[in-house]
């Protein structure tokens, strides 16, 4: 090669396809020859970087552009051969505090587009990056949006609403009930605004002060009433006042500059002689009705609460037991009071037992005497019980016979029988035996015979006075 190829050299355009003819011919007779065809094609490689038509770009649109206008392009090339396909795309900005992206960009042709209403009273300027790439190489450029400001926001006034009463005899030029409105508007000077009662004003009684050039105004009673005359007959005026805000404007700005509106509505009653003036707002009252209805999808209801409220007595009840329970077991018992009875309660009647009782009554008669062989002293005995005490020196031997009392009774009748027996035969024979046992006693000097026939046990030595212990009470010890 006597020289480099460059395709995209425009005085000197390269072709991608060369083709070459060699001939080779034999210098020695006969002189053969032979052609030979060589392609030769040229692969372009990506050299250059895209480039913008302009560094940055800067597009102004009135905040009244609607959502989806075009609002500018921008534009890239490529100096590579055969052109490159350049794309574009928005990697940086463009977001507002509702919408991340606020801007679209056409990828093809780099059309940029709005996505959000602009508001010139939020955002004046917005920024961001657009990118061009070949695929393998990109470039950047910058674009601002500049929002213009156009009147789009219109008056708001308070109060928006009035009610109130005047007498009839107000005089001209009063400020009718103090009645005093304020507007304000977001994107136009306070002063101007201008103010103009279009609906209800009948015979032009009501005007306002000032009319134009600021952002308070006073309602003024222009004329008086004349209902003697017949000239007034309306007692109630319903004002639909305007404010508009292009009292800045020329008469030929007017005509094609955007005009906002704001209304309030006045209500004014006329009282013929009144003895008080009352001012009254409007309001309302609310009134709730409530009203318990079955539904008999709800069926499950009652079954749900009278479950609920079983379940709770039950588990009240066992709560109260295991109290109880605890307090048993824990709290000491109080000390028994006295057993009289506070109240002298009615006796209940008892059911009615039959009860068969043999009371035995013993009248201790010691009608036998021996001598202790231990102590050498006398004692008496008697010989039924085997009932025994010492013998005073001074006492004669009683020789009484017992008498044997059986006593029986029974709960139905309530009667009692008592009869007496006397000592039989036998019984007398037995007290002449009194030597002979006397004699056992002496056999066996630590024991006496007893009825039962028991043995006593040994008694220490007690004084005279005081008795023997009956074999009956050794039997209970």
């Amino acid at each position: 090669m006597t020289e480099s190829i460059d395709l995209e050299n425009p005085s000197n355009p390269g072709i991608e396809v060369y083709s070459l003819t060699v001939r080779v011919q034999d210098i020695a007779s006969p002189n053969y020859s032979n052609t030979i065809y060589i392609y030769i094609r040229i692969k372009p490689v990506n050299e250059f970087f895209p480039v913008f038509s302009s560094l940055s770009y800067e597009f102004n649109v009135p905040e009244i552009t609607k959502v989806g206008s075009s609002i500018g392009k921008v534009t890239a090339s490529d100096a590579d051969w055969p052109p490159s396909v350049i794309t574009y795309s928005i990697i940086a900005g463009g977001g507002t505090k509702d919408y991340t992206n606020a801007f679209w960009i056409s990828p093809i042709n780099g059309d940029v587009k709005i996505l959000e209403r602009l508001d010139y009273e939020t955002t004046q300027k917005h920024f961001f990056t657009v990118q061009a790439s070949d695929q393998e190489k990109t470039a950047t450029a910058s674009v601002t949006v500049n929002v213009l400001e156009v009147n789009d926001e219109e008056p708001i006034c308070s109060p928006n609403f009035y009610s109130f009463q005047i007498p009839v005899s107000l005089a001209v030029g009063t400020n009718v009930n103090g009645f005093r409105i304020q507007c304000q508007d977001r994107d136009s000077d306070p002063r101007s605004f201008r103010y103009f009662i279009e609906e209800g004003n009948v015979n032009n009684h009501f005007t306002f002060s000032p009319v134009a050039g600021s952002n308070t105004s006073q309602l003024i009673l222009a004329s008086p009433f004349d209902y003697e005359s017949g000239l007034d007959t309306k007692w109630i005026y319903r004002l639909r006042v305007y404010i508009t805000d292009d009292n800045l404007l020329s008469a030929k700005n007017k005509a094609t500059h955007l005009v906002k509106t704001g209304t309030v509505t006045l209500s004014i009653r006329v009282i013929p002689n009144p003895t008080t003036v009352t001012t009254t707002t409007p309001g309302f009252t609310v009134v709730t009705k409530r009203e318990n209805l079955y539904l008999d999808s709800a069926w499950y209801v009652p079954f749900v609460i009278t479950l609920g409220s079983l379940l709770l007595l039950g588990l009240l009840g066992h709560l109260g037991v295991l109290l109880a329970r605890w307090l048993c077991a824990h709290c000491p018992s109080a000390p028994q009071a006295d057993g009289t009875p506070l109240i002298n309660a009615p006796e209940k009647k008892k059911p009615k037992k039959e009860v068969a009782l043999e009371m035995i009554k013993l009248n201790t008669v010691f009608d036998g005497e021996a001598r202790d062989p231990v102590t050498g002293k006398m004692y008496e005995f008697n010989t039924q019980s085997g009932a025994r005490r010492w013998k005073k020196s001074n006492e004669p031997l009683q020789h009484t016979a017992a008498v044997q009392v059986r006593s029986s009774a029974t709960g139905n009748g309530g009667q009692e029988t008592d009869r007496a027996e006397v000592p039989s035969k036998k019984e007398t024979s037995e007290k002449r035996k009194e030597p002979r046992q006397a004699a056992r006693l002496s056999a066996g000097p630590s024991q006496a015979p007893g009825q039962d026939g028991l043995k006593v046990p040994k008694q220490k030595e007690e004084p005279e006075d005081r008795e023997l212990p009956s074999a009956a009470q050794q039997r209970r010890h």
